[in-house]
């Protein structure tokens, strides 16, 4: 799994936020019994279908989320064409992650493994969803899979319909 600060040019910035490097063996009745790995392994192989390359990085670091988000749009670097991120609990939390995804104005997809709706209240909200086109929950890892596949349809449109004046 990829996580040197230098990327090489990518299609998809899939993103990974704290304690997701545990999956498979933290609360796997909630989370799953893949793990990270599995799930960046079934998300390239997807990709590859579509064409798409990926770039799969997981941080426990909330600023090297955000640096990561914020370098998709950089000229300076490789760039992405579109963003899939689970947050974790960060979703719940930070502004931070809200604001840098806003920046690129690249098309989000946020991912969760469990429904957030059918938990505890406090994981009701994501303020990550506001800079998501869509939101996909309660899947599992096939939730990943999915976004890829959304996400290629999203990248097939004009440039004009990608992108959406959003308010912060």
């Amino acid at each position: 799994m990829a996580k040197s600060a230098k990327r090489e040019t990518s299609d998809l910035l899939v993103l990974n936020g704290p304690n997701l490097n545990l999956l498979g063996r933290r609360e796997p009745e909630i989370y799953g019994r893949d793990s990270l790995d599995d799930i960046a392994i079934a998300v390239r192989a997807r990709a590859k279908d579509f064409g798409l390359s990926v770039d799969f990085r997981q941080s426990n670091h909330e600023g090297e989320l955000v640096t990561w988000i914020q370098a998709a749009r950089d000229p300076k670097s490789p760039g992405a064409k579109g963003i899939i991120i689970n947050p974790g609990g960060l979703s719940h939390t930070s502004v931070a992650l809200l604001d840098a995804l806003i920046f690129t104005e690249l098309p989000v997809i946020e991912v969760h493994l469990s429904n957030i709706f059918r938990r505890e209240s406090f994981r009701h909200h994501s303020f990550v969803s506001s800079a998501a086109q869509g939101v996909i929950c309660g899947l599992g890892a096939q939730g990943y899979l999915l976004a890829v596949e959304a996400m290629a349809e999203i990248l097939k449109k004009p440039a004009a319909a990608k992108s959406k004046k959003r308010r912060a």
